[in-house]
């Protein structure tokens, strides 16, 4: 998945402001495809070059404008071409599962403060993800709200059931990564004879 398509979907609820996505985008989009501001800013430029967004300015502070994106009629169609498209699995590339492999060659105290850092986020995690659940069944997620505000009942119900299932997914891949984690610091204890 592309930066790209993350932000048409984004920009599909409501036409926003660079700014307006960047916050956003941190509270929804980022929970399934990370980006920092640094490449959200040069990509919706780009979009719009490529005609997939359009943008008027908009007044911003005393005296200030901004750049207001919209999603083209060619945005949207070629978000679903990419929505309608196969899926190819991506190979993992995580530093924790290679270093897991290879605990024998670490100090244990090193191990336990690794997964100890790696627990905590994943709590973290879990719990910023169950809370954006809540949002999207009570419906007072703000980006949930701004989508389904322009849809009738029956394509709104459908719409926050696909967020709560890809919530869903990423809540099981939390609580798999903090059991992992559990059966790491076992298997540390077994190493070391503790």
């Amino acid at each position: 998945m592309s930066l790209r398509w993350a932000l048409i979907a984004l920009l599909t609820g409501r036409p926003m402001t660079g700014y307006d996505i960047s916050k956003s985008f941190s509270r929804s989009v980022a929970h399934v495809w990370h980006a920092p501001d640094s490449q959200i800013y040069p990509e919706l430029n780009r979009m719009e070059r490529d005609g997939l967004l359009t943008s008027v300015e908009v007044p911003w502070g005393k005296k200030g404008t901004k750049k207001e994106y919209h999603v083209t009629d060619e945005g949207r169609v070629e978000f679903r071409e990419w929505m309608e498209s196969p899926l190819a699995p991506q190979r993992q590339r995580d530093p924790a599962y290679l270093k897991a492999a290879y605990f024998e060659f670490a100090d244990p105290a090193a191990v336990r403060e690794q997964l100890r850092q790696q627990q905590a986020y994943w709590e973290e995690h879990l719990t910023m993800l169950e809370r954006t659940r809540e949002s999207l069944v009570d419906r007072t997620h703000p980006t949930l709200a701004a989508r389904i505000e322009k849809l009738d009942e029956r394509e709104a119900e459908l719409a926050v059931r696909c967020k709560i299932y890809a919530y869903d997914g990423l809540i099981a891949r939390a609580r798999t990564e903090l059991a992992w984690i559990e059966d790491g610091f076992t298997l540390v204890d077994e190493l070391h004879g503790y």
